[in-house]
């Protein structure tokens, strides 16, 4: 069953991820060189790509770089408040107009500034406005009038916002970013996103293919073999599901009386004889050993009155509502406001969203926890690893953040994190076993991993495309 190397374009479809088939895919687009490689040209330049968020270019004349694979980028915030996105490197001789030197452990994660009217180039001097117009160039005459507005400009790019992030991609042809998020956008565009501020943001680079990466974080079926230390005040049973491009992943549960709408999230009775306890050590445990995110402090404390406020025969549905209630009163009490959320979209909208490629967001009314991945260089056992955690705060309290470099341990990132960081590597390291036959996912809990696999092989040209298993 192990499959290296070139596979034919990708036999499994969406119906067959629906129906919960048996699938595999070969370990290419985690090993291969020429994979990734082949990602330059097939994969980056052909995807809608997030950038970093609205906040962090609020200004005219706020610029930042953002780096994927060899090529370079500069976005803009434009004098009337737009946003330009060009490719970093001048027309005359190929110099990057910004320096951006490699992205290095604790010193550089991008290069950026503010005030900025127009760009020159360190090289010759060459001048481009905010545009990407040639304003300036030496000796001009020397190329007999031959040199148009066309051969001198800055190479532009598509650039358009969802949910407070600036996303960018380099196809001319691409679909409109809202079509390309599709049900996903329109299911997340009820929790607000975009009223959320970053709480922290940190990143590494780490010892695993982007997709090895990714994939950790795509599904909670690991949870009881991975953060054991979670199971005792909940059960983490899931299903995952695809939507063409993207995937979301929800706790499902064997047991009808916990079923309902929130359940399908992050905000959920817990398990036991007493649910006013366990609901409390469960959100309490997951917020602060995730690194104080994936909740808010509003919940953790609502959730600890529950005993002194509700009688003993309370069931987990009452529960759910009266701790969500009083959250909810707490939060409007200090100027947050929750948006109002449809069950149906709750339910729907599920734990966590695998935003295609290299996007994860874990989202709830007031907090959103989310990751992104990128390769590092050219070797295929790296990557860059960024994960950050947004809340919605009180207006004018949200914290000045920037990008910090963390080695993943738990002192950094909290136990949970850190006991995934423990995985990545070694699951990198294994499937370059002899012995190892081929990925098995889980097709109820993994399908986002599938689903990836399917969207990638889509662009890769059939590259690692994933295929049935053939079980009687």
């Amino acid at each position: 069953m192990k499959q290296t190397g070139t596979d034919k374009p990708a036999a499994l479809t969406a119906k067959d991820m629906d129906e919960e088939r048996l699938a595999t895919y070969p370990t290419t687009a985690f090993l291969s060189k020429d994979y990734l490689q082949a990602e330059k040209t097939l994969l980056w330049p052909r995807v809608w790509q997030m950038v970093e968020r609205e906040s962090d270019l609020p200004n005219p004349g706020d610029w930042m770089t953002y780096d994927v694979a060899d090529e370079s980028i500069i976005v803009l915030r434009k004098d009337d408040g737009s946003l330009k996105a060009f490719h970093n490197v001048c027309p005359h001789r190929g110099r990057q107009l910004v320096s951006v030197p490699d992205m290095l452990p604790g010193k550089v994660h991008d290069v950026r500034g503010s005030n900025r009217r127009s760009f020159v180039c360190g090289f010759h001097g060459w001048t481009f406005d905010q545009d990407g117009q040639n304003t300036y160039i030496l000796d001009p005459q020397d190329w007999h009038g031959k040199l148009t507005p066309e051969m001198t400009c800055l190479s532009d790019l598509q650039v358009d916002t969802w949910g407070g992030y600036i996303y960018i991609s380099m196809d001319p042809d691409a679909v409109p970013l809202k079509e390309w998020m599709g049900r996903a956008g329109e299911i997340l565009d009820h929790f607000d996103l975009a009223g959320m501020d970053y709480k922290w943001r940190q990143w590494a680079i780490y010892d695993c293919n982007w997709k090895t990466a990714i994939e950790a974080f795509l599904e909670p079926y690991h949870v009881a073999g991975t953060h054991t230390q979670l199971l005792a005040y909940g059960d983490y049973y899931a299903l995952s599901k695809q939507y063409g491009l993207h995937s979301v992943s929800s706790y499902d549960t064997r047991e009808t009386r916990f079923q309902m709408s929130e359940s399908a999230g992050t905000t959920r009775a817990g398990k036991g004889d007493d649910a006013r306890v366990s609901t409390y050590e469960l959100i309490r445990e997951n917020y602060e050993t995730v690194n104080y995110s994936a909740s808010t402090e509003t919940l953790v404390n609502a959730a600890s009155r529950l005993v002194d406020e509700l009688p003993e025969t309370a069931t987990p549905g009452e529960i759910i509502a009266h701790w969500l209630k009083s959250a909810k009163a707490d939060d409007a009490a200090r100027g947050v406001i929750w948006p109002e959320v449809p069950p149906e979209i709750k339910k729907e909208g599920g734990l966590a969203w695998g935003l295609f490629p290299n996007q994860n967001i874990l989202h709830g009314e007031t907090f959103a926890l989310c990751y992104r991945v990128r390769p590092y260089g050219d070797d295929p056992d790296k990557c860059i690893f960024e994960s950050y955690a947004l809340e919605r705060f009180p207006e004018g309290a949200a914290p000045k953040t920037e990008w910090v470099y963390a080695d993943p341990i738990g002192e950094n990132w909290g136990a949970v994190l850190a006991q995934d960081f423990a995985n990545m590597e070694f699951v990198q390291k294994g499937m370059k076993s002899r012995g190892f036959r081929g990925p098995l996912p889980n097709p109820h809990q993994e399908q986002k991993v599938i689903n990836l696999h399917r969207n990638l092989a889509n662009f890769m040209d059939g590259m690692g495309a994933p295929t049935l298993l053939d079980v009687n």
